[in-house]
């Protein structure tokens, strides 16, 4: 066994089931293993590394950050977070920002919005949301009760109280869960670990009508399919909604661990000192990451350049499933894709690992594609030539 397997095996852990591949650095959309093996990349530490690796400019700015100062608690300001916090801002329609260390825990921040948002008006701590069926927000125990897949949930209750769960994509579901303590409706603009369902467009905006009518706040979880990867910096940004509470994290940072919460309006001012902390969010390592981000992604017209490139990988998609029959269904949006099989597809993720191309799942017969954002037409190309011989293969 491979040193650093049997290490890892030894002590950390057994939260997951790893692929027996240590890898050691990356360059461009290429990942290499401590073999020498080269494999490209399209899951990208699963919506991670959005400018891929080694990109020289978001190194040197992280580097300089390191040598100047890393950590400050938040008793005092420092400005690459302030930077960054404005940066979001401006992306975002959103008017405050709080970074957190991860996705889990901006959720966790959006229920206490959410919970708080009830007992400014109420005076009660019993406030209602209401998440989607098949969604995924994390594994902490918060985020945890508003995901709605009870496999993830079953050894850990009881779960938190007063979480309802509608049907994504129906409005009339979520119409029948709304009663006099609900406080907020939370869903994810597309469903990623669920399976890679994008919202519609009459879903989205009926939703965000209800919110209104009812004095709702409306959350959306844009920690996956934020930050670009649709062609929009963030994925309701293309339905023409408007939401009060925002999450995101996973490409914000492109490797640093940061994520946010942020909003605007009505739900900007609920939490006061006292409700919230952390001590490690906002931090200048994570701001000046945070901010280089949005600097390259200006500089390189990165937006463009997904909803190009997206366009071709949604074609090659399409025509890939025309010529198998196995292939029932692709779906998604931008650079955020998946083809569902009717087998599953672990056969299909070790062969593609064996000649080269790492990919990973949204569910047993789901394979998802979350390549880095740089990804050229040529790369796309190379993808396809491997699964169409790991398909046939199996086949």
């Amino acid at each position: 066994m491979n040193p650093t397997i049997k290490k890892a095996e030894t002590y950390f852990l057994h939260t997951y089931n790893r692929y027996p591949i240590v890898l050691e650095y990356g360059s461009g959309v290429y990942l290499f293993d401590d073999s020498g093996k080269q494999y490209l990349d399209f899951a990208a530490g699963i919506g991670v590394f959005a400018l891929g690796y080694a990109n020289a400019e978001y190194n040197e700015s992280l580097k300089k950050q390191i040598d100047q100062l890393i950590h400050t608690s938040n008793l005092f300001y420092n400005k690459p977070s302030a930077d960054a916090a404005e940066k979001f801002a401006a992306s975002s329609g959103m008017e405050k920002v709080f970074f957190t260390n991860s996705g889990t825990e901006a959720i966790e921040g959006a229920i206490k919005i959410a919970r708080k948002y009830y007992f400014n008006k109420t005076g009660s701590a019993e406030g209602e949301i209401i998440a989607m069926d098949h969604s995924f927000h994390g594994r902490s125990m918060g985020a945890l009760a508003v995901t709605g897949q009870p496999n993830y949930q079953k050894a850990f209750g009881p779960m938190i109280p007063n979480i309802k769960f509608a049907t994504f994509n129906n409005l009339e579901s979520v119409k029948e869960q709304i009663g006099e303590k609900t406080c907020a409706i939370l869903l994810e603009t597309i469903q990623g670990e669920g399976g890679l369902y994008p919202a519609t467009k009459e879903f989205l905006v009926g939703v965000e009508k209800l919110c209104a009518d009812y004095d709702l706040l409306l959350m959306l979880d844009e920690i996956q399919c934020g930050m670009g990867r649709t062609g929009n910096m963030f994925a309701y940004q293309a339905y023409g909604v408007i939401p009060d509470v925002i999450t995101a994290a996973k490409a914000l940072g492109c490797g640093i661990p940061v994520g946010t919460f942020a909003a605007r309006g009505k739900a900007a001012a609920v939490l006061e000192p006292g409700d919230h902390g952390t001590t490690y969010g906002f931090n200048p390592l994570a701001g000046a990451a945070v901010k280089t981000v949005f600097d390259i992604y200006e500089e390189t017209h990165l937006l463009e350049h997904v909803l190009v490139v997206s366009n071709y990988l949604e074609v090659q998609l399409d025509q890939l499933a025309d010529c198998y029959p196995c292939i029932k269904q692709r779906r998604g949006k931008g650079l955020m894709q998946a083809l569902e099989l009717d087998f599953p597809v672990k056969d299909v993720i070790v062969k593609a690992q064996k000649n080269n191309l790492i990919m990973i799942t949204a569910g047993p017969n789901v394979l998802r594609f979350l390549p880095p954002l740089i990804i050229e037409k040529k790369h796309i190309d190379e993808m396809i030539r491997i699964l169409k011989g790991c398909l046939e293969e199996i086949q």
